[in-house]
């Protein structure tokens, strides 16, 4: 076990909780949801319950972080302290306060969906509804090998969808097709945490899909989402005229600008491969934050598509 760290200062001790690293895991298809509904759909924008669609999203992904840390910690499944650790296992913040600060959370971030699914519609509010029942019981999922389905749909499907709802008010399956990608990712950062615990986890009966892969299972799942994912996209919007004879909307031919992430996607499959002799000491033990960047790019590349898109739609 790790000794507990010198204690900082309170506000670094409450931002180092909420784990802000993780945050475009979940905002960027809000963004993208955004950017379909206004610049593929044509509706008109409205900021304001963009905002707050953002806020509610980095509000509630916080209080899951906190949540899954208390659990972890009180299960022993999080005793040594990473670059990437919570407060309760670097030992500043009691489980206590992380758990009550979790509730009050969500329950802000409830209010608010509520607040936009009053303006916007019941749509709005049985995703919402769905969103908050998996992120609180997300540990509970994540124990039985059900995080990655739980991650797929709170922090990419759902959040793609939900924030295209709020600005339309009304259900597509468009963003939540075109989200696919992002969400296979953001299961990607998950996995190349729990692959890194398969031993722990094994040890104390924690069901992961890492631990039912095993190492060897575990490296081709991170390659099939790595590279899955960018795959898809190309698939799409190369099978264009199919979709549109069917009724459905293809992705433009924008999307191809994913390729531009191919590079790094490549530096990180290295990682993996080279998980047993890395390269420098934590390249394997924080490949889940590197997957975190990686998302990121991969979803503003996403998101700057469907943009340029509606510019050369407009010239």
């Amino acid at each position: 076990m790790s000794k507990p760290e010198p204690q900082p200062a309170l506000l670094r001790k409450w931002i180092t909780a909420g784990r802000p690293w993780s945050w475009p895991a979940s905002t960027m298809p809000v963004l993208f949801g955004t950017s379909v509904a206004v610049f593929i759909y044509g509706a008109p924008l409205k900021p304001f319950r963009f905002v707050l669609a953002f806020l509610a999203m980095v509000i509630l992904h916080t209080a899951a972080n906190m949540l899954s840390d208390v659990f972890d910690f009180k299960r022993g499944l999080d005793r040594d302290v990473t670059p990437v650790s919570g407060a309760v296992v670097r030992g500043w913040l009691s489980t206590g306060a992380v758990t009550r600060a979790s509730i009050l959370l969500f329950a802000v971030g409830s209010a608010i969906g509520i607040g936009l699914a009053v303006v916007t519609g019941w749509t709005l509010f049985y995703v919402g509804l769905v969103g908050v029942a998996v992120g609180a019981g997300y540990t509970l999922l994540k124990y039985r090998a059900l995080g990655d389905l739980a991650v797929f749909l709170d922090f990419g499907i759902l959040g793609g969808l939900g924030s295209f709802v709020v600005q339309t008010g009304t259900f597509s399956w468009i963003p939540v097709l075109w989200t696919v990608p992002m969400s296979m990712l953001v299961i990607g950062i998950l996995h190349a945490n729990n692959w890194r615990d398969i031993v722990t986890d094994s040890e104390r009966r924690v069901k992961t899909m890492a631990s039912i892969f095993g190492d060897r299972g575990s490296l081709i799942y991170y390659g099939f989402l790595l590279f899955g994912s960018m795959a898809i996209v190309l698939f799409v919007f190369m099978i264009g005229p199919r979709l549109i004879g069917r009724g459905l909307l293809p992705m433009p031919w924008t999307f191809a600008v994913v390729l531009l992430a191919l590079p790094r996607a490549l530096q990180l499959w290295g990682r993996a491969l080279r998980r047993r002799a890395p390269r420098q000491p934590l390249d394997f033990i924080i490949l889940d934050g590197a997957t975190a960047q990686y998302n990121l790019l991969f979803g503003i590349l996403c998101t700057a598509a469907v943009w340029l898109q509606a510019l050369l739609a407009w010239v």
